[in-house]
Order: structure tokens, then sequence, then C-alpha cells
């Protein structure tokens, strides 16, 4: 009952807590002609389409232009690397030192790498299993970076010789024969 007439009962007008005399006077100087909220709103936009532009410059908008057409007139390069246990051996000899086979390997394909340009090269590293590394491409420094960070035995400790050749013929079989390439590096045979 006490919240019923708490809230049923009518509302008490406050008396102003400071009177001013001249409050008239006061609210006209505050008032803003029509001339001058037009020219508020003006500089409201002015300002936000500046923001937008700082926004927009900060991004660095580039054009591109059209797409350049790379030139196919070369060879479609897979390279099957054999990355098993057995090529941790190290009996291969690469400027009077031991190194193993994997080292050799990486080393003589790299620089076969660097020369070939305008073919487009891929990877295959196999062990107990085959796996594309790198997708044909021209970008050889890809390749060559993709193929001196793979380590040892990642793909299994056996040689999957032939799924390798299997997968190579896969990923070749849509383009021009004359074109294809399969460079097989392995130090043994097939061994599952």
């Amino acid at each position: 009952v006490p919240l019923l007439v708490m809230l049923l009962r009518p509302a008490q007008q406050q008396d102003p807590a400071l009177r001013i005399p001249f409050f008239e006077q006061l609210k006209q100087m505050t008032v803003l002609s029509q001339r001058a909220h037009r020219r508020l709103w003006l500089i409201r936009v002015i300002a936000l389409l500046i923001w937008i532009c700082l926004v927009m410059a900060a991004s660095q908008p580039r054009w591109v232009g059209e797409p350049i057409e790379l030139p196919q007139s070369g060879r479609d390069l897979l390279l099957a690397v054999d990355i098993s246990g057995s090529m941790g051996t190290q009996d291969m000899r690469l400027e009077r030192q031991m190194v193993t086979r994997l080292a050799a390997v990486k080393t003589v394909v790299g620089d076969f790498v660097e020369r070939r340009k305008g073919d487009r090269l891929g990877l295959i590293l196999f062990g107990s299993q085959a796996y594309l590394q790198t997708p044909l491409t021209f970008d050889r420094s890809t390749v060559r970076t993709l193929l001196e960070e793979t380590p040892l035995g990642i793909a299994g400790g056996k040689t999957a010789i032939g799924d390798a050749i299997g997968l190579a013929v896969k990923r070749l079989l849509d383009r021009p024969s004359e074109n294809r390439v399969l460079t097989l590096l392995t130090d043994g045979v097939n061994n599952i």
C-alpha cells in the first residue's frame, strides 16, 4: 500500500534553485541562428570528409594495373627429393668436407634451381610417404628456401619412390607433354 500511495500521489513542482532576472536574455544569446546552424553542420561534414580522406591515405591504396601474363615457354620441372633416414648418411664430399647425402642434394639442387629461369618448378618430398611441398611456380627462391629448410626424415624413414612418381604424374598430367620433366633424387630403391 505505501508503494501505491507513493506512485499515485501528484508530482510536486520544484521551484528553481537559482533565480536569474535576465534568464531570457541569456537564453537568446545561446540560441544559434539558422545560418549558424548550417555553418556548424557544414564544418562537421567537412571535418568528416577530411577524416575519411586521412584514413584512406593511411591505408596506402595502390593501382596495380592489369595482370601481367608470365611467359610459359619453359618447362614444368618437378623435383622429387628423398628425405628418408638413409639420406642422413655422411658419405658425400662437398668442397673437401664430408656431408650428408641430403646436404649434397640441397646444394646441387639449389644451384640447379637458380639457373632455371623461365621454367616452372615444383618440389615433392618423400620418405615413407610423398607430399607436394611446392606446386609448380615461377618463384625459384621459394622452391630453394623450402628445400633448404626441409629436415631429414619428416616424411618417414623409408623410401616410397613409387608414391613420389605417382604424385608427380598426377601433378604433371594436365601440362603439355613436351614440357613435363620429373627429376628424381634418391639414394635407394623403393622399400615400402
